[in-house]
């Protein structure tokens, strides 16, 4: 990857990554990988009619720019099986990776168990067809399917003004219109534990495509196309597009405490980017 510190953090693939139409990056969030500050980004695979293949998540060290690529799978019947999710958000929260699984409530993997496989499994997880020799992967399997009453394109992570991390997400909906909704949820505990609902609105905001909180200001990513994307900030009753632009084809939004940055990404092939904007950019800080 190639890192280009400006104004923004920014990563790009310097590789097939950048232009491929197969795999598509999505989700974005930051955690910590053996002792390691890491950016996690959540990216899916699909066929030329647009059925969803295979899932990853790819761990980026933020010293070294260098990372690593996990297959999301599930076991069915004692075999894995590919995770076929359009993964469009992910909260990470030390062990427990949450994705959303659009129109399949959020689905949980261990990131304590990664296994590793070769041969016609790991080309199975990966969602790729014949033969590779020496063909390996990394792989996380999926322990819970929690189902929420909402389409679930997307979840982010909510913070205090301090920077403390609280145990909730935001959940939302993508949708053309303006009628997607957002909802606050308490994390599931125990086995059988549910995300709790703790409260939801209408942002009246068309193509969301992310949302985290900080403090008492929400911010939304919605996408436009081709176009830079728009950020909106403010309260759940009081949303309002900010100046700063977000990058073409944005989706998933994380907050960084310890960078002070927040986190975006674009999916369009030539265009994709991971970038860093820096709180005082957004008007979280002076």
């Amino acid at each position: 990857m190639r890192r280009r510190i400006r104004e923004t953090d920014e990563f790009r693939w310097f590789t097939a990554r950048a232009w491929t139409t197969r795999w598509y990056p999505q989700g974005v969030d930051v955690g910590s990988w053996r002792g390691r500050r890491t950016l996690a980004v959540s990216w899916f695979r699909q066929d030329r009619t647009g059925s969803h293949l295979a899932s990853r998540v790819v761990l980026i060290d933020l010293q070294r720019s260098r990372h690593i690529d996990i297959a999301l799978a599930i076991e069915e019947d004692g075999e894995l099986q590919p995770a076929r999710i359009h993964t469009g958000g992910i909260a990470w929260f030390g062990d427990r990776l949450f994705v959303a699984a659009t129109g399949q409530g959020i689905w949980e993997f261990d990131l304590s168990e990664i296994r590793e496989v070769r041969g016609a499994v790991a080309r199975r997880v990966r969602g790729i067809s014949g033969r590779r020799p020496g063909a390996r992967s990394l792989v996380a399997v999926r322990t819970h399917v929690h189902p929420v009453a909402l389409r679930c394109s997307f979840l982010g992570r909510l913070y205090d003004d301090d920077g403390t991390s609280l145990a909730r997400v935001l959940i939302g909906e993508f949708r053309a219109d303006d009628r997607g909704r957002i909802g606050e949820f308490a994390l599931p505990e125990g086995e059988d534990g549910r995300f709790q609902e703790e409260g939801r609105f209408v942002p009246g905001i068309g193509h969301m495509q992310g949302a985290v909180r900080w403090g008492d200001r929400i911010l939304v990513s919605q996408s436009d196309g081709m176009r830079p994307g728009t950020l909106w900030s403010g309260t759940a009753g009081a949303l309002a597009p900010h100046p700063y632009r977000l990058p073409v084809g944005c989706e998933d939004l994380a907050l960084d405490p310890e960078a002070r940055m927040l986190w975006s990404l674009g999916e369009h092939p030539r265009k994709r980017v991971v970038r860093g904007i820096p709180f005082a950019r957004i008007g979280l800080e002076s």
